[in-house]
Protein backbone atom coordinates (compact mmCIF):
# COMPACT_ATOMS: atom_id res chain seq x y z
CA UNK A 1 0.00 0.00 0.00
CA UNK A 2 1.17 3.63 -0.85
CA UNK A 3 1.87 5.63 1.80
CA UNK A 4 0.24 8.82 2.74
CA UNK A 5 1.80 11.82 1.79
CA UNK A 6 1.26 15.26 3.51
CA UNK A 7 -0.44 17.82 1.60
CA UNK A 8 1.89 20.26 -0.74
CA UNK A 9 1.53 23.98 0.74
CA UNK A 10 4.10 26.67 -0.49
CA UNK A 11 6.55 27.95 1.59
CA UNK A 12 6.61 31.90 1.72
CA UNK A 13 6.12 33.20 5.28
CA UNK A 14 4.17 36.32 5.21
CA UNK A 15 3.16 37.15 2.17
CA UNK A 16 2.60 34.81 -0.96
CA UNK A 17 4.55 37.38 -2.66
CA UNK A 18 7.75 37.56 -0.84
CA UNK A 19 9.99 34.98 -1.56
CA UNK A 20 8.43 34.03 -4.85
CA UNK A 21 8.22 35.47 -8.51
CA UNK A 22 5.39 38.47 -8.65
CA UNK A 23 3.78 36.16 -11.13
CA UNK A 24 3.58 32.71 -9.34
CA UNK A 25 2.19 34.26 -5.62
CA UNK A 26 -0.50 37.06 -5.24
CA UNK A 27 -0.23 39.60 -2.72
CA UNK A 28 -2.19 39.60 0.31
CA UNK A 29 -4.95 41.99 -0.75
CA UNK A 30 -5.24 45.40 1.04
CA UNK A 31 -8.48 45.47 2.48
CA UNK A 32 -7.66 41.97 4.05
CA UNK A 33 -4.73 43.70 6.02
CA UNK A 34 -6.52 46.95 6.52
CA UNK A 35 -9.38 45.06 7.77
CA UNK A 36 -8.92 41.62 9.00
CA UNK A 37 -5.45 41.70 10.03
CA UNK A 38 -6.43 40.17 13.62
CA UNK A 39 -8.37 37.63 12.97
CA UNK A 40 -6.55 35.93 9.73
CA UNK A 41 -2.85 37.81 9.51
CA UNK A 42 -1.68 38.08 12.96
CA UNK A 43 -0.10 34.83 14.57
CA UNK A 44 -1.84 35.50 17.70
CA UNK A 45 -4.91 36.08 15.90
CA UNK A 46 -4.57 32.76 14.35
CA UNK A 47 -4.01 30.94 17.73
CA UNK A 48 -6.74 32.49 19.11
CA UNK A 49 -9.47 31.64 16.93
CA UNK A 50 -8.35 28.19 16.07
CA UNK A 51 -10.74 26.93 18.51
CA UNK A 52 -13.50 25.36 17.69
CA UNK A 53 -15.79 26.03 20.64
CA UNK A 54 -15.14 30.25 19.64
CA UNK A 55 -16.26 29.88 15.98
CA UNK A 56 -19.16 28.11 17.42
CA UNK A 57 -19.95 30.98 19.88
CA UNK A 58 -19.56 33.31 16.64
CA UNK A 59 -21.67 31.13 14.98
CA UNK A 60 -24.46 31.23 17.93
CA UNK A 61 -24.28 27.21 18.61
CA UNK A 62 -24.62 26.89 14.48
CA UNK A 63 -21.46 25.81 13.16
CA UNK A 64 -21.58 22.08 12.80
CA UNK A 65 -25.32 22.63 11.58
CA UNK A 66 -24.08 24.92 8.97
CA UNK A 67 -20.59 22.34 8.73
CA UNK A 68 -22.93 19.50 7.94
CA UNK A 69 -25.26 21.06 5.52
CA UNK A 70 -22.01 22.24 3.35
CA UNK A 71 -20.75 18.98 3.37
CA UNK A 72 -24.58 16.68 2.91
CA UNK A 73 -24.62 18.95 -0.14
CA UNK A 74 -21.58 17.47 -1.66
CA UNK A 75 -22.51 13.85 -0.38
CA UNK A 76 -21.51 11.32 2.30
CA UNK A 77 -18.78 10.09 0.34
CA UNK A 78 -17.72 12.82 -2.28
CA UNK A 79 -16.16 11.51 -5.42
CA UNK A 80 -14.00 13.41 -7.84
CA UNK A 81 -12.56 17.01 -7.39
CA UNK A 82 -13.40 19.08 -5.07
CA UNK A 83 -12.41 22.82 -4.56
CA UNK A 84 -12.63 24.78 -1.18
CA UNK A 85 -12.36 28.47 -1.60
CA UNK A 86 -10.53 29.91 1.29
CA UNK A 87 -9.58 28.21 4.76
CA UNK A 88 -11.91 27.74 7.68
CA UNK A 89 -11.48 27.69 11.60
CA UNK A 90 -12.72 24.61 13.16
CA UNK A 91 -12.99 21.45 11.99
CA UNK A 92 -14.42 22.14 8.17
CA UNK A 93 -11.82 20.97 6.06
CA UNK A 94 -10.93 17.98 8.20
CA UNK A 95 -14.64 16.71 8.37
CA UNK A 96 -14.81 17.19 4.38
CA UNK A 97 -11.44 15.94 3.80
CA UNK A 98 -13.12 12.68 5.81
CA UNK A 99 -15.84 12.04 3.48
CA UNK A 100 -13.50 11.74 0.34
CA UNK A 101 -13.76 8.67 -1.46
CA UNK A 102 -10.79 6.84 -2.67
CA UNK A 103 -8.94 8.18 -5.56
CA UNK A 104 -11.14 11.75 -5.27
CA UNK A 105 -9.06 14.90 -4.67
CA UNK A 106 -9.38 18.12 -2.45
CA UNK A 107 -7.88 21.57 -3.08
CA UNK A 108 -8.02 24.35 -0.68
CA UNK A 109 -6.77 27.70 -1.78
CA UNK A 110 -6.36 30.59 0.28
CA UNK A 111 -4.37 34.08 -0.18
CA UNK A 112 -3.06 34.49 3.38
CA UNK A 113 0.21 31.73 3.90
CA UNK A 114 -0.35 31.61 7.56
CA UNK A 115 -3.86 30.34 6.82
CA UNK A 116 -2.90 27.37 4.75
CA UNK A 117 0.52 26.99 7.22
CA UNK A 118 -2.40 26.67 10.10
CA UNK A 119 -4.70 24.31 8.11
CA UNK A 120 -1.43 22.08 7.30
CA UNK A 121 -0.93 21.54 10.84
CA UNK A 122 -4.84 20.48 11.42
CA UNK A 123 -4.85 18.21 8.68
CA UNK A 124 -1.81 16.34 8.64
CA UNK A 125 -0.55 13.72 6.28
CA UNK A 126 -3.72 12.87 3.88
CA UNK A 127 -3.07 11.66 0.08
CA UNK A 128 -5.07 13.24 -2.00
CA UNK A 129 -5.13 17.11 -0.73
CA UNK A 130 -3.08 19.81 -2.48
CA UNK A 131 -2.81 23.38 -0.74
CA UNK A 132 -2.23 26.07 -2.83
CA UNK A 133 -1.65 30.10 -2.37
CA UNK A 134 -4.18 31.79 -4.46
CA UNK A 135 -6.49 34.68 -4.87
CA UNK A 136 -10.44 33.30 -4.98
CA UNK A 137 -11.23 36.37 -7.63
CA UNK A 138 -8.09 34.70 -10.09
CA UNK A 139 -8.16 31.39 -9.54
CA UNK A 140 -5.25 29.59 -11.62
CA UNK A 141 -7.53 26.74 -12.81
CA UNK A 142 -8.96 25.46 -15.93
CA UNK A 143 -12.65 26.03 -16.93
CA UNK A 144 -14.53 22.84 -15.07
CA UNK A 145 -11.64 21.83 -13.52
CA UNK A 146 -13.85 20.62 -10.26
CA UNK A 147 -16.91 18.55 -9.44
CA UNK A 148 -17.85 20.31 -6.69
CA UNK A 149 -16.75 23.90 -5.01
CA UNK A 150 -17.58 25.03 -1.07
CA UNK A 151 -17.31 28.38 -0.14
CA UNK A 152 -17.92 28.48 3.94
CA UNK A 153 -18.36 32.08 5.37
CA UNK A 154 -16.00 33.55 2.43
CA UNK A 155 -18.47 36.43 1.06
CA UNK A 156 -19.17 38.33 3.72
CA UNK A 157 -15.47 39.21 4.09
CA UNK A 158 -15.04 40.31 0.40
CA UNK A 159 -15.63 43.94 -0.92
CA UNK A 160 -18.41 44.46 -3.37
CA UNK A 161 -15.97 44.16 -6.59
CA UNK A 162 -14.00 41.04 -5.26
CA UNK A 163 -16.92 38.96 -4.33
CA UNK A 164 -18.26 39.19 -8.07
CA UNK A 165 -14.86 37.95 -8.76
CA UNK A 166 -14.89 35.08 -6.24
CA UNK A 167 -18.41 34.11 -7.18
CA UNK A 168 -17.43 34.35 -11.12
CA UNK A 169 -14.61 32.39 -10.40
CA UNK A 170 -16.28 29.49 -8.95
CA UNK A 171 -18.87 28.82 -11.58
CA UNK A 172 -16.11 29.11 -14.36
CA UNK A 173 -14.14 26.44 -12.34
CA UNK A 174 -16.85 23.94 -11.31
CA UNK A 175 -18.14 21.32 -14.41
CA UNK A 176 -21.40 21.67 -15.82
CA UNK A 177 -23.76 19.89 -13.66
CA UNK A 178 -21.12 20.71 -10.39
CA UNK A 179 -22.69 22.29 -7.77
CA UNK A 180 -21.21 25.73 -5.96
CA UNK A 181 -22.24 25.67 -2.10
CA UNK A 182 -22.19 29.01 -0.63
CA UNK A 183 -22.96 28.85 3.24
CA UNK A 184 -22.95 32.89 4.29
CA UNK A 185 -24.65 35.54 6.33
CA UNK A 186 -28.22 36.19 5.28
CA UNK A 187 -31.43 38.85 6.64
CA UNK A 188 -32.80 37.46 9.53
CA UNK A 189 -36.70 37.56 9.58
CA UNK A 190 -38.23 40.32 11.32
CA UNK A 191 -38.88 38.35 14.84
CA UNK A 192 -34.95 37.65 15.02
CA UNK A 193 -34.05 39.35 18.21
CA UNK A 194 -30.61 39.16 16.19
CA UNK A 195 -32.18 41.61 13.81
CA UNK A 196 -31.34 44.57 15.91
CA UNK A 197 -28.02 42.88 17.03
CA UNK A 198 -25.98 42.02 13.97
CA UNK A 199 -25.69 45.33 12.37
CA UNK A 200 -23.69 46.37 15.06
CA UNK A 201 -21.64 43.74 15.42
CA UNK A 202 -20.95 43.52 11.55
CA UNK A 203 -20.65 46.89 11.21
CA UNK A 204 -17.85 46.78 14.00
CA UNK A 205 -15.99 43.87 12.32
CA UNK A 206 -17.29 43.04 9.45
CA UNK A 207 -18.00 45.60 6.98
CA UNK A 208 -18.45 44.41 3.91
CA UNK A 209 -20.93 41.18 5.56
CA UNK A 210 -24.23 44.22 6.05
CA UNK A 211 -24.53 43.30 1.44
CA UNK A 212 -26.00 40.26 2.23
CA UNK A 213 -28.37 41.32 4.24
CA UNK A 214 -29.60 43.71 1.43
CA UNK A 215 -28.44 41.76 -1.45
CA UNK A 216 -29.36 38.03 -2.77
CA UNK A 217 -25.92 36.10 -3.38
CA UNK A 218 -27.27 35.48 -6.61
CA UNK A 219 -27.23 39.52 -7.29
CA UNK A 220 -23.57 38.94 -7.40
CA UNK A 221 -23.85 36.17 -10.85
CA UNK A 222 -21.82 36.92 -13.30
CA UNK A 223 -23.47 37.70 -16.99
CA UNK A 224 -23.37 35.17 -19.68
CA UNK A 225 -23.89 32.45 -16.65
CA UNK A 226 -26.99 30.71 -16.64
CA UNK A 227 -27.28 27.68 -13.68
CA UNK A 228 -29.71 24.63 -14.28
CA UNK A 229 -31.07 25.32 -10.52
CA UNK A 230 -30.52 27.87 -7.61
CA UNK A 231 -31.75 26.25 -4.13
CA UNK A 232 -31.57 28.64 -1.07
CA UNK A 233 -32.38 26.94 2.80
CA UNK A 234 -32.21 29.25 5.68
CA UNK A 235 -30.99 28.55 9.03
CA UNK A 236 -31.40 30.31 12.30
CA UNK A 237 -33.99 32.38 11.69
CA UNK A 238 -32.75 33.62 8.51
CA UNK A 239 -29.39 34.82 9.94
CA UNK A 240 -27.61 32.33 7.70
CA UNK A 241 -27.93 30.86 4.41
CA UNK A 242 -26.60 27.91 2.33
CA UNK A 243 -27.05 28.66 -1.46
CA UNK A 244 -26.34 25.65 -3.61
CA UNK A 245 -25.64 26.81 -7.80
CA UNK A 246 -26.16 24.29 -9.91
CA UNK A 247 -24.43 24.59 -13.40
Amino acid sequence: MQEPVSAEIAEPPLDCADDAPKNLYPVVPEYLRKVYWWAYLHPTGVRIFERQWLVNLILWGNFVRLRNSALDEMGTVIDGRTLQVACVYGDFTEKLAMRLAPGANLDVVDVTPIQLQNLNQKIGSRRGISLDCQNAGALAYEDSAFDQVVVFFLLHELPVEVRKKAISEALRVVRPGGKVVFVDYHRPRRWHPHRYLMPMILRTLEPFAMDLWKHEISYWLPQGITPSKIEKTLYFGGLYQKLVITR
